[in-house]
């Protein structure tokens, strides 16, 4: 039989200007414009043999393990945030969550940290140039003499000036550990801790800090975790602590040191909110003590201005490093060395504020500090008196820093845990609460108490409301108002402030679950 000759094929695709016939009835809708767009698209990936929608770029292994489970768990949370406006009882939403002093406070930064500020502006040399990757002499000089001490005086070469206290723990971790390697950090204690350490490769073992013996160390637990654990580089401390605002004794940091030298571990002292206690509460800085003990064990001091100054924003921080008599700190201080210079140093505007604030001869800081402490602890004692009347919480009094921890009663709340209550809390009384999973602790929550007095007895006004199943009638609408726009008051609040009128429900649950189904944890509200 004759051979069929095959029609020659066209070896090109269409010009995407040509005019195309639109045949595929899936491209009907299509403008014109539109589907030249999509055949250029077609014709591009014949050509290529690459289809596009499979180009994606790959992150790296260490960005995927940075972690933050505060995120994880606040984002599920505020999705569903609503202004008063969006709401039938009108009320404006009251965070006692961000540990920012700055934020929904009257608090101010000390006058004398914006002057120097202002004054490096007004120096050309000094504004605009580069710094040392370590940091500005005068900065590592004034840490220096911060951190010295009768016992022990360090030098400016053993001072490194970090991207806030942050960064300084983020270049101590990222230098004492190793992938596969461990180190202790407490529980409840700051998650980024263990963000950094896990994202470096490393893992963390959580030490338990006891609630009722005003979260201490518990010892014994950490013992068995020696013996169980390899590798372990370095203990954590947080000293006061957040998320529970607790002050060690010095009796306590002695048995921490005692514990380090055991076992060989230099200890990472978190000292951010450093000399804000409350009395009869006193800051032991674990360097001094250490010191005196005679300088066995090597420490590590981050801290940094954020929060002792009210200048989180500025991101000045820094590492002191006090070296044992061993000389054991040598290769960690030169390796954070090195890694600093990744980064080419810190805000050299925000250095400039160092040596002024940290110098006990410069006029109003110390005047400042103590009126910041007085505050704070009197806000402090205000809000745990008025969450200590609250039914099903249990507070436990903070001894500094800013953050108190509640204990929750979920049985007689009728939540499931720490997280059904903020969002149950959230939703009905639009006050915002952490709960402390996000801490590694479950059924407490943690607040903040640097907002307002006004701002803090509306939150625990609300808070008492959704505890005990009852409802502020209307004549605290001008109150809620007041709090919304933060009125200029007394610290209290004005003298005609409406006293709450409360209704009870007897014996009845203001919370019913729905149905017989135990896991359904959502709730039918009922109001009187």
């Amino acid at each position: 039989m004759p051979r069929k000759t095959q029609q020659p094929q066209s070896s090109t695709m269409p010009s995407p200007t040509s005019v195309v016939v639109v045949s595929d009835p899936r491209n009907a809708h299509m403008s014109p414009l539109n589907l030249l767009r999509k055949k250029s698209q077609q014709h591009y990936q014949h050509q290529h043999q690459y289809p596009a929608k499979v180009w994606k770029c790959q992150a790296s292994c260490k960005s995927k393990r940075a972690l933050n489970p505060i995120r994880a768990i606040v984002d599920a949370l505020v999705d569903d945030v609503k202004m008063g406006y969006q709401r039938e009882d009108r009320k404006d939403p009251i965070s006692l969550a961000l540990g920012d002093p700055t934020v929904s406070s009257k608090l101010k930064p000390c006058k004398a940290a914006v002057d120097a500020v202002m004054r490096a502006v007004g120096s050309a040399n000094h504004a605009a140039s580069y710094v040392n990757a370590s940091g500005t002499p005068e900065a590592r000089i004034a840490v220096a003499n911060y951190h010295s001490y009768h016992e022990h005086i360090i030098g400016p070469e053993n001072v490194v000036i970090t991207n806030g206290c942050s960064g300084a723990l983020e270049l101590a971790l990222n230098t004492l550990l190793d992938p596969g390697s461990t180190v202790l950090v407490p529980q409840p204690g700051f998650p980024l801790y263990q963000m950094i350490a896990e994202a470096h490769g490393a893992s963390v073992c959580h030490y338990p800090l006891l609630s009722d013996q005003n979260w201490e160390c518990d010892f014994d637990h950490m013992e068995s975790i020696m013996a169980s654990t390899k590798d372990v580089r370095a203990i954590i401390i947080n000293n006061p602590s957040n998320p529970t605002g607790a002050v060690f004794s010095e009796c306590h940091l002695k048995r921490i040191i005692n514990f380090a030298f055991k076992h060989r571990l230099p200890i990472l002292s978190d000292e951010v909110y450093g000399d804000i206690t409350f009395a009869p509460n006193k800051f032991h800085p674990i360097a001094q003590v250490a010191a005196r003990m005679g300088r066995q064990v090597p420490i590590i001091t981050a801290s940094g201005l954020a929060k002792q100054f009210l200048v989180p924003g500025w991101r000045a921080g820094w590492l002191a490093f006090h070296d044992n008599i061993y000389g054991s700190l040598n290769d960690i201080q030169l390796g954070v060395q090195r890694l600093a210079q990744i980064q080419l140093g810190a805000s050299h505007l925000a250095q400039a504020a160092i040596p002024v604030l940290l110098s006990p001869s410069t006029p109003g800081v110390a005047e400042w500090k103590h009126e910041l402490k007085e505050t704070l602890e009197r806000q402090c004692m205000f809000l745990c008196n008025m969450l200590s009347h609250c039914e099903g919480l249990e507070v436990i009094p903070a001894q500094g820093a800013m953050y108190v921890i509640v204990k929750i009663d979920c049985q007689r709340l009728c939540v499931a845990d720490d997280i059904d209550f903020a969002r149950q809390l959230l939703e009905e009384e639009n006050v915002f609460v952490l709960p402390g999973t996000a801490f590694g602790v479950r059924n407490v929550f943690r607040v903040v108490f640097s907002s307002p007095g006004i701002v803090l007895e509306a939150a625990a006004l609300r808070i008492n409301s959704f505890s005990s199943g009852t409802r502020c009638d209307s004549s605290h609408d001008e109150w809620e108002e007041q709090c919304s726009l933060w009125c200029q008051g007394a610290w209290m609040g004005s003298p005609s402030r409406p006293q709450t009128n409360k209704k009870r429900m007897g014996n009845k649950s203001r919370r019913v679950k729905e149905g017989n189904n135990d896991t359904n944890i959502n709730r039918v509200y009922i109001y009187v």
